[in-house]
């Protein structure tokens, strides 16, 4: 019976997609009929001898979701099968609503840690703080399981109650807190507030439902506060819901103009989406901040304001996401999600990077090659390209982060730190008066005597791959002399590090000290200062010379 029951399955799957084309005439349709029927035969068949013959046995679950997933990984990394148990998952990604306690967890050294209460949520009133390490969820002990299992074993539905054992560092022992789940609703817009007497600047972190509402409550509380420019942050911003980017295009652009346009390979999926209101503001001049990260539905966004020059782009050249993907329900409340189109932004330039219809021979995706990309112009004339992201006006290249800095965030140490200084004080001023002065960096540098903080420079790891070269050719020994120099002066090199990065480190530590008393919002705030792409884009914001000059075409490209 229950091999009958995963058949059918398999073929409610293929019927539940529309199942199988009606014969034609044609020998093309008939012939890709009979390929379909052929391999889903064949596939039962596999299936049915590993249940019934394979010597371990199979777990049927585990077996079908191994084989739907292979599948899917042949096409492009959107197109997904989602189990039943994991349709929270999209409804988080969809709605930005979950039940649960309201926290960030992590994972670190075999065990998963709370890293970051949501202001004003359960995990925040149960008085649960950073580096809480949770020991059982309702007696079920977390050991050996990673942040998606406890996460999975934290949310619920609302109303519902769990009990945690939490382990905190200075308390002798473990001691139980108690909570009550409610619907958790992560916000798009994570920050807002004046950079100066005139310019405001807003965070947007995704395009969950209801984000046009809470960019349109943000920008008209600044408007409140004098703001009369506008810096509007989509770096990292991997993108969400189409319709959330057209209403947000809506706040700043005049009804009734296209924002996106989508194609599919069936006429169903061919779609035009206009602003459909009247706009908030039309005149206000804006500068959009775009990254690497920046993708899907922010591309929407910061795309289309650059075809209309309705706003400059600054920054970096976004991801390049051109796809769009349907949910689409399976038997046995699955799900998947399809990808079902390409989008267009108003100028016709799609800006999808990889083509994952052709791949190299280790399976990856290749670019769109240069002399493919194709020219566009915006509605002022200005020239545009298609085929990898959109490029920013004015580019700003981002710091790399140092490898000391890198070790100390990955490693935990920033963050412990900020605990013990939280702990040791009560109080924090307000975000833009508290500074990481010398004192405070010292009282760091003691609390890292002894601590394991070690790392390799890029230097070392080509070292190393050197090493392994000449011992390969047997020359090892002619050269181990001025290696063991070479890499012992590398490693003197390191030994200052914490003070020759005492800038960007310090920078680390003070929104992470931050965050302790003001959440997330304090974060981003802290996140400000010093950020050279948000200096940049008040500068242009402030010239306005400058700035009319960037939304007019030029002669240069």
């Amino acid at each position: 019976m229950r091999i009958l029951k995963d058949l059918g399955l398999i073929v409610a799957l293929l019927l539940g997609l529309g199942g199988f084309p009606q014969a034609q005439q044609s020998d093309v349709v008939e012939n890709k009929d009979f390929e379909v029927l052929k391999n889903l035969e064949i596939f039962t068949a596999v299936y049915k001898n590993l249940e019934l013959a394979y010597v371990d046995g199979v777990n049927p679950g585990e077996l079908i979701k191994t084989a739907l997933d292979a599948m899917m990984a042949t096409l492009d990394p959107y197109t997904v099968y989602i189990p039943e148990s994991d349709i929270e998952d999209v409804r988080i990604m969809t709605e930005g609503q979950y039940g649960g306690i309201g926290s960030l967890i992590h994972y670190r050294d075999g065990s998963v840690y709370i890293s970051e209460p949501y202001e004003g949520f359960p995990a925040d009133k149960a008085g649960l703080k950073p580096g809480d390490r949770i020991l059982e969820v309702n007696g079920e002990s977390t050991k050996g399981k990673n942040t998606a299992d406890v996460s999975a074993m934290l949310k619920g539905q609302a109303g519902t109650s769990l009990t945690l054992l939490i382990e905190r560092p200075g308390e002798s022992k473990p001691f139980e807190v108690s909570l009550t789940r409610r619907e958790i609703q992560l916000k798009n817009v994570t920050y807002y507030g004046m950079l100066r007497d005139s310019v405001g600047y807003i965070r947007q972190d995704g395009f969950t439902e209801g984000a046009s509402d809470e960019v349109k409550e943000a920008f008209l509380s600044l408007k409140s506060q004098g703001m009369k420019y506008l810096v509007y942050d989509l770096r990292y911003n991997g993108g969400g819901l189409l319709s959330e980017a057209v209403d947000i295009v809506n706040l700043f652009y005049r009804r009734g103009v296209p924002v996106v346009s989508t194609k599919g390979r069936i006429a169903s999926k061919d779609h035009t989406y206009y602003t459909r209101e009247a706009p908030v503001d039309t005149e206000i001049p804006i500068v959009f901040l775009t990254s690497r990260g920046t993708a899907s539905a922010s591309e929407i966004l910061s795309g289309a304001m650059q075809d209309y020059d309705r706003a400059v782009l600054v920054g970096e050249r976004t991801f390049g996401k051109g796809l769009v993907q349907n949910i689409l329900p399976l038997p046995y409340n699955a799900q998947m999600k399809v990808t079902v189109a390409k989008y267009y932004i108003p100028s016709g330039r799609c800006v999808q990077a990889l083509d994952y219809s052709h791949k190299d021979a280790d399976g990856r995706p290749l670019p769109v090659p240069d002399s493919l990309r194709t020219a566009f112009k915006t509605l002022g004339g200005r020239v545009v390209y298609d085929g990898d992201g959109i490029e920013p006006d004015v580019t700003v290249d981002v710091p790399v982060v140092s490898d000391v800095a890198y070790s100390l965030v990955t490693k935990f140490l920033i963050f412990d730190y900020a605990n013990q200084y939280a702990k040791k004080h009560d109080k924090l001023g307000s975000v833009t008066d508290f500074v990481v002065d010398e004192a405070l960096y010292a009282d760091f540098l003691k609390f890292m005597e002894g601590k394991d903080y070690s790392y390799k420079l890029a230097s070392e790891r080509v070292l190393e791959e050197f090493r392994r070269v000449v011992e390969a050719d047997s020359c090892l020994p002619a050269v181990q002399e001025q290696y063991d120099a070479l890499a012992e002066t590398l490693a003197g090199t390191k030994k200052g590090d914490l003070r020759r990065h005492q800038k960007e480190i310090s920078g680390y530590l003070r929104e992470e000290i931050v965050s302790r008393y003001y959440y997330q919002a304090g974060r981003a705030e802290a996140e400000l200062a010093g950020d050279e792409t948000v200096d940049t884009a008040v500068g242009i914001l402030l010239d306005g010379e400058k700035y009319q000059a960037l939304l007019k075409p030029t002669e240069k490209k």
